[in-house]
């Protein structure tokens, strides 16, 4: 099969993409708008790009009608986001946030999960999440603003939280963080299943 995404459909372009890129990490993103509004929401588009600062990104997709969901409006008006680590305890309230609301809907409220006071911004980290980056916006890039486009949010980690009962040592234990993963569709995979390859010296 070979595909033209300028002639394709964009629902089997995106479904390529999403089956192909896998698995994806969760960027599970904790906001406040200016009104003071908590906003809760997961990002399968996310990754770490540097540790020297500590830097990550996730890509704010928009709505159907390309207009900004609210991460993406409320980052514009503060700066401010914290990204949360998803483990398969909290697999099914991050789902539920992952619903169409409307901005005065605050999803902790939600789903039950907890906010917890952030120590440098305003935003609150989630309470059930082992590992939290509170995180200032550096960059904001616009890549489409088509329905299915985006915007690449890169934020510096200025505090990080880590729960001490997921290390073994001064290392993070996968076997106790039991992150998940996004698959293609409603797909998620887990990573307890590793294999080990030395790096070439």
């Amino acid at each position: 099969m070979i595909i033209r995404p300028d002639e394709a459909p964009k629902e089997d372009v995106h479904r390529i993409l999403i089956g192909a890129v896998v698995p994806r990490p969760i960027g599970f993103v904790s906001t406040v708008s200016a009104e003071g509004v908590t906003n809760l929401a997961p990002f399968s588009f996310f990754n770490a790009v540097c540790s020297d600062p500590p830097v990550l990104c996730f890509a704010a997709a928009r709505r159907g009608s390309g207009a900004k969901k609210d991460t993406l409006a409320n980052i514009e008006a503060t700066g401010e986001f914290v990204i949360n680590i998803v483990s398969e305890e909290i697999a099914e309230p991050m789902n539920l946030t992952a619903g169409d609301y409307p901005p005065e809907v605050d999803e902790f409220d939600l789903t039950g999960l907890t906010p917890v006071k952030s120590v440098l911004i305003k935003p609150p980290r989630v309470g059930q999440s082992h590992v939290s980056f509170e995180c200032r916006l550096t960059h904001n890039i616009p890549v489409s603003d088509r329905a299915g486009g985006s915007n690449l949010i890169i934020g510096e980690a200025v505090c990080i939280h880590v729960d001490d009962a997921i290390l073994k040592g001064n290392r993070i234990d996968p076997d106790r963080l039991r992150a998940i993963g996004r698959m293609g569709g409603i797909s998620y995979v887990r990573t307890a299943d590793r294999f080990e390859i030395a790096r070439p010296k």
